[in-house]
């Protein structure tokens, strides 16, 4: 369509909100955070050695990862299979009884304001292309575009790299010599906090909300399992 000449053009983007790679990236890597900050607040709680914390630790990034990497592959992929089977029934209404299916749809913007002809008549217009109906009668009803689908690799590979990033965090000051719990907690501590700020570009709320939120979580989980191993170490 062309633009109207007396408007402004656009001057802006939208972000990626179908469910695609920044979902799936921003929860694999604040749960690679909470988890592995769990797994070595309890067994180091535990009294185990440093040696058991980092095999604990790299154990639950490559489970963490591989699971996580998988259980996001395959639940965007079956999502993505529910909505071409919706697609399908709702394509056969379409052949089958249009008149019916356009009413369904001219009554849903009658609902919300839009003058009763006016509606008819646009959805009567939008039924004579079989693929534009399908596309609107799916917004409608299902609240998604068959055009705009996320992929279950996208989704897959950026939470399985964004988990083993998250989860390296707090192992890092292991890795690097530590031999006393608390250099752990603090990086994982941090790494939270920024995690939660950066993810804050892409919402509405401020970033020092986004980051205490993110830590007050983790402190939660690393101070359950720290008490449950300490309670079992003891």
């Amino acid at each position: 369509m062309t633009p109207h000449p007396h408007l402004p053009p656009i001057a802006h983007e939208h972000g990626d909100v179908s469910g695609g790679w920044l979902r799936a990236s921003v929860f694999g890597a604040m749960d690679g955070l909470v988890t592995n900050i769990a797994l070595i607040a309890g067994v180091g709680g535990g009294g185990v050695s440093p040696n058991a914390i980092v095999l604990t630790g790299v154990s639950g990034l490559v489970a963490g990862a591989i699971s996580m990497g998988l259980g996001e592959y395959t639940s965007v992929r079956t999502q993505n299979e529910q909505l071409d089977y919706e697609l399908a029934k709702e394509r056969v209404e379409l052949r089958r009884n249009p008149e019916a299916e356009a009413a369904e749809l001219a009554e849903a913007w009658i609902e919300r304001g839009l003058p009763a002809d006016l509606a008819y008549e646009v959805a009567r217009r939008i039924n004579d292309n079989e693929d534009e109906a399908l596309r609107v009668h799916a917004q409608e009803e299902l609240g998604l575009d068959p055009n705009e689908k996320p992929s279950p690799m996208v989704a897959a590979v950026s939470s399985f790299i964004c988990f083993s990033v998250g989860a390296v965090i707090p192992l890092l000051p292991y890795i690097l010599g530590a031999t006393v719990l608390w250099p752990a907690l603090t990086a994982g501590a941090v790494g939270l906090f920024v995690a939660g700020a950066f993810v804050s570009r892409f919402t509405v709320r401020p970033w020092w909300y986004n980051g205490l939120r993110q830590l007050a979580f983790g402190a939660v989980a690393a101070g359950a399992t720290y008490l449950i191993g300490w309670l079992i170490g003891a």
